[in-house]
């Protein structure tokens, strides 16, 4: 008697499971373990001593990461700021994206004195809908002289 209500509840658990389409979602993850990862892009490498140190870009699926650009010249925040803006831009060209398709900034600072002055340089050159931004004045300044640095993700 205790073996068929069991065998009974086995049937009615498995049919449950079925209609809520647990079983499908086994296969699903199935499918997706035996799919083949994506594949890491990356350009432009940076050497330091003959060792790779970092990437310009990488390529994950089709979202675009660059590297923080700076401007190490003399010059004043505006001109810093349209430099990295320009650098960013041939950035994203190379990995197959444009201004347009950046989702999110990250902007950092030698001076907060000198947000103004560079958000006049920023606006206006990701398009109608600019993406997300977080801007922060880095202790110590900015690596390389450079009065600002900018980073982003982006899509392809």
């Amino acid at each position: 008697m205790k073996s068929e209500r069991r065998s009974l509840i086995k049937k009615l658990f498995a049919s449950v499971a079925g209609i809520a389409g647990i079983g499908a979602a086994s296969k699903v993850q199935a499918e997706a373990a035996a799919a083949p990862a994506p594949q890491k892009e990356v350009g432009d490498v940076e050497m330091y001593q003959d060792v790779p140190l970092f990437s310009g870009h990488t390529k994950y699926n089709n979202l675009v990461f660059v590297a923080g650009k700076g401007a190490h010249f003399d010059g004043d925040i505006t001109a810093h700021t349209k430099h990295v803006l320009d650098e960013l831009e041939k950035e994203l060209i190379k990995a197959g994206s444009s201004m347009e398709k950046v989702l999110k900034c990250s902007v950092f600072l030698h001076d907060l004195n000198d947000y103004k002055a560079m958000n006049e340089a920023y606006k206006g050159r990701f398009g109608s809908k600019p993406p997300c931004r977080t801007t922060v004045a880095v202790y110590g300044g900015v690596p390389g002289d450079s009065l600002v640095e900018i980073d982003c993700i982006a899509y392809v």
